[in-house]
């Protein structure tokens, strides 16, 4: 099996705490085997601390329970969670295994929706996460920059060439910052999962500066 391990708790203790004498984009993490950048506890995301805590924990169980069903080598597997929706990106080699890793997602503790992007098909030929990281790392770093988008607004992950966005989000950043990933090298498709804020939801929250 080749299930993607996301940050473990403990790496994103520490980023934590860098986040807290760092940048508003706090600390910069692409995962172990993984395709993501961010994962870490971010000050300045709109998700409170402890849901961004319960996200790690999440995809921690959710890898866990992954690793234990499949094979070694025969699945490649990215779990992004946010706000206790959980993401699954990448390739598995049958429907069957599709169903499965989608259950067991499902039912791990806290888990309130499951996205199977999985595909079905051979393993040989896919980009090689560590592509798949620096990719994620380009497009993180470009929204950075993005004017009108707040940094550490949107979370992001790569894998296998698409890009997935994550975020409570306007609709103006929501388009901000699908356009501006569209853009980066490399990217074959933009994924928004974004949850858009209602004018008054979006009211609530402190305007943030670059």
């Amino acid at each position: 099996m080749h299930v993607s391990l996301s940050v473990s708790p403990l790496v994103r203790s520490a980023c934590l705490i860098a986040a807290s004498v760092a940048s508003l984009s706090g600390c910069v993490v692409a995962a172990v085997g993984g395709a993501a950048l961010g994962g870490a506890v971010v000050i300045s995301d709109r998700r409170s601390t402890g849901i961004q805590l319960e996200d790690a924990q999440i995809e921690h169980r959710v890898n866990s329970a992954l690793n234990e069903h499949f094979s070694r080598e025969s699945v490649r597997i990215d779990v992004t969670s946010y706000d206790q929706d959980v993401l699954l990106a990448g390739q598995v080699p049958q429907e069957k295994d599709r169903t499965d890793a989608e259950a067991l997602a499902a039912a791990a503790e806290n888990v309130h929706h499951v996205t199977n992007e999985l595909a079905i098909g051979s393993m040989g030929g896919l980009s090689n996460q560590a592509e798949d990281a620096l990719l994620g790392s380009r497009v993180g770093t470009t929204l950075l920059g993005v004017k009108g988008l707040p940094p550490g607004v949107v979370k992001t992950s790569a894998t296998l060439g698409s890009v997935y966005l994550f975020g409570k989000v306007s609709a103006a950043e929501a388009d901000l910052a699908k356009q501006s990933a569209s853009r980066v090298s490399g990217v074959k498709r933009v994924v928004a999962l974004f949850e858009i804020l209602t004018p008054e939801e979006f009211a609530k929250y402190p305007a943030q500066k670059p």
